[in-house]
């Protein structure tokens, strides 16, 4: 073929990058496309994106090539640019969310009008959502522990060289960035050469402890690779490769995974019960907006909500015990909590948010439904010295270790900060 268009979404990112690999290998000019849309994130979600498409585009320029930018809706720029060049093919990775979905049926219906191939290829996940289906029938696994198993005997693909050379069309003009509006965030900068660093920091130095340390909420003993995963900066499937000594690590790759194929089955994942349960939720709209800010009077639980308001990052154990409080104690519809999620984190991607605050609310692949996390315990056991909740409420500093996951014991009010909107014994 003569001209190919890769069209990026969430893989942005040069190595281990199968549909630009292909276009590579197929055609004499290759365009490497992002289209800026509506959709477009905002705060720290907007830096942090504006920052990967930079760095992709210096990763596309040192190889001869270039990032074209277009703004406006997806599927119309890229069969104008097509049309334009003109181009025989776009090659693009496959996703699964709901409009992902939509978008690659519109883009296949437009490049079959036009007379142009369309090829999908692997890259979002370690293994493709659609190839594991379970032995007894049906179209996915709606259980953890069964896809694990299978998961972890499949045979990988081949991890991809970045291509040596992406042979752009002369004259064409590349187009400007997103400029973010919002300052960089100094804890997430983005980009693959950013996530290729911390990748291997990680797995030389930390990933054998991920096991013993991944809870410990004052520690941030995390990986924090999941930005550069949700952004496609990093490959999950390379990561896996190398994460030799990290089973532990690797499980939540697996658990990522698991999320990608349920949504690819039920992509209305982040709107409807994937089990529904009869849970009647209490339209409370000062409780979901005290949780919101960080104000619901329970420390743990602020102290992740404000962490995620300051980093657009929230630790996973935080995750769950903020979460759990919202859908358990304040009886708030978990759509409220997950949305709050997904618009904040940089992170937040349809499947694993979604499929995560289903998980907690009872409503998704959990085989306890009912199950309910205490914050005071959660904190106890994992915040010990109650330096992470003092990080983040800086009120509570003067408060007494032993009285610091309950404050509402003491004898007077701690100035500023409220009593719990809830009954907390």
């Amino acid at each position: 073929m003569d001209t190919v268009i890769v069209l990026f979404n969430r893989d942005l990112r040069v190595h281990d990058h199968p549909a630009l690999a292909a276009a590579c290998a197929d055609a004499c000019r290759v365009v490497p496309l992002f289209v800026a849309d509506s959709r477009m994130p905002a705060g720290h979600r907007a830096s942090f994106l504006a920052e990967c498409l930079a760095d992709l585009r210096g990763s596309l320029r040192d190889r001869g090539g270039d990032l074209v930018v277009r703004q406006g809706d997806p599927v119309v720029e890229t069969v104008r640019l097509a049309c334009e060049l003109p181009a025989q093919a776009v090659y693009v990775s496959a996703d699964v969310g709901a409009l992902a979905q939509r978008r690659e049926r519109r883009l296949a219906e437009e490049c079959r009008r036009h007379r142009m191939g369309l090829r999908t290829f692997p890259g979002v996940t370690v293994v493709p959502p659609d190839e594991l289906r379970p032995s007894g029938g049906g179209d996915h696994y709606r259980v953890f522990t069964p896809y694990w198993r299978v998961w972890s005997g499949q045979r990988r693909r081949e991890v991809l060289k970045p291509p040596d050379k992406v042979p752009v069309p002369e004259g064409l003009e590349g187009g400007p960035l997103p400029v973010a509006g919002h300052g960089p965030n100094g804890l997430f900068p983005g980009g693959e050469t950013v996530a290729r660093t911390r990748m291997r920091q990680w797995l030389k130095y930390c990933v054998e402890d991920y096991a013993a340390g991944h809870d410990d909420l004052a520690g941030n003993r995390t990986s924090r690779l999941s930005p550069y995963l949700r952004a496609g900066c990093l490959s999950p499937l390379e990561l896996e490769s190398l994460a030799v000594n990290g089973d532990d690590f690797v499980r939540q790759l697996c658990w990522r995974d698991f999320f990608h194929q349920v949504t690819r089955a039920f992509p209305r994942i982040n709107r409807d019960d994937y089990r529904s349960r009869g849970q009647r939720w209490h339209d409370d709209e000062d409780a979901a907006q005290a949780w919101k800010e960080g104000r619901t009077g329970v420390p743990i639980v602020d102290a992740g909500m404000r962490q995620l308001l300051a980093e657009g990052w929230m630790h996973n154990r935080a995750r769950m015990v903020t979460a759990s409080f919202l859908v358990r104690r304040l009886r708030v519809d978990w759509r409220v909590g997950a949305g709050h999620f997904f618009d904040l984190l940089l992170d937040g991607e349809v499947p694993n948010n979604y499929g995560n605050w289903q998980w907690v609310a009872g409503t998704g692949n959990d085989t306890r439904p009912n199950r309910v996390v205490n914050p005071v315990r959660q904190a106890r056991r994992f915040d010990p010295e109650g330096e992470y909740i003092r990080r983040y409420l800086p009120e509570l500093d003067g408060v007494p270790t032993k009285l610091i996951y309950e404050p509402w014991r003491m004898p007077t009010r701690i100035r500023g900060y409220p009593a719990p909107l809830v009954p907390m014994d």
